[in-house]
């Protein structure tokens, strides 16, 4: 089949709109972080956690349609961002703050005890706003760089996998077996890297982390399921709008 023109830019538009919700789903991930832990209905869970198990069905949607390399190269420059992202807020922490008597209100916290950080470190009296988000926000980016190179990564390699398996056919097995494998890689390894210092700090017990990680995993094992008819509709709509053949869905 030729691909006209018209057609190409249709199918770059989709994949722009797709990794675009990927990105900004990765990055709210890295910004909210852990600033806050809510409760849905017996699950604990970070804040960021929310908006990030859309970036697997996005890259199940990508490798489904574009093929692997066009996935891995999303996961790519996700991971560049990451590296991005975590240098801004490293060359900021760097720089001296303004004088006492221009800062804004809002600047300096003061406390009324000492708190501890993730990072192990604890503070009393006042700390800076900026210095508390870094605190969480540094910790958790480098622990989703960490989780994301081995998560994103395990997600194209497991659904090319069980396509391979099933010779193309049963959507549900590479959506949801993908998923389920690199979703818990994702939660053990941010929770493990994200309180490790705190743990060995004696700030947070071996048992809060474990709780974290199985709340944190059953969290995304539930919206995996749940995306399953989102992917066979996206894929079903976006294989006739996009007008792709199985001969080049199978390349």
């Amino acid at each position: 089949m030729e691909v006209t023109k018209e057609l190409k830019e249709r199918r770059e538009r989709v994949f722009l709109v797709l990794a675009g919700i990927f990105l900004c789903a990765m990055t709210m991930l890295n910004i909210l972080g852990i600033t806050r832990f809510i409760q849905l209905g017996y699950l604990s869970l970070a804040v960021g956690v929310l908006p990030y198990p859309l970036t697997f069905l996005c890259t199940d949607l990508i490798s489904e349609l574009y093929g692997r390399a066009r996935a891995n190269f999303l996961v790519t420059i996700g991971l560049g961002l990451n590296f991005f992202i975590i240098g801004t807020l490293w060359i900021a922490s760097l720089i001296p703050s303004v004088a006492p008597e221009i800062q804004p209100p809002w600047q300096v916290i003061h406390l009324a005890e000492s708190i501890a950080l993730p990072d192990g470190d604890s503070v009393e009296d006042s700390v800076e706003l900026f210095t508390l988000l870094y605190a969480t926000t540094s910790g958790a980016v480098f622990a989703s760089m960490m989780a994301y190179i081995a998560a994103q990564y395990c997600d194209v390699f497991m659904f090319h996998f069980w396509r391979k398996i099933t010779g193309g056919k049963h959507l549900w097995l590479r959506n949801n077996g993908s998923t389920v494998i690199s979703q818990g890689v994702d939660s053990f390894m941010v929770i493990t890297v994200t309180f490790g210092a705190s743990f060995l700090a004696g700030a947070i017990s071996l048992g809060a982390m474990l709780m974290l990680m199985w709340h944190n995993y059953m969290f995304k094992l539930c919206v995996a399921l749940a995306d399953t008819l989102p992917f066979y509709v996206g894929v079903h709509y976006l294989k006739r709008y996009l007008e792709f053949t199985d001969e080049e869905l199978a390349a």
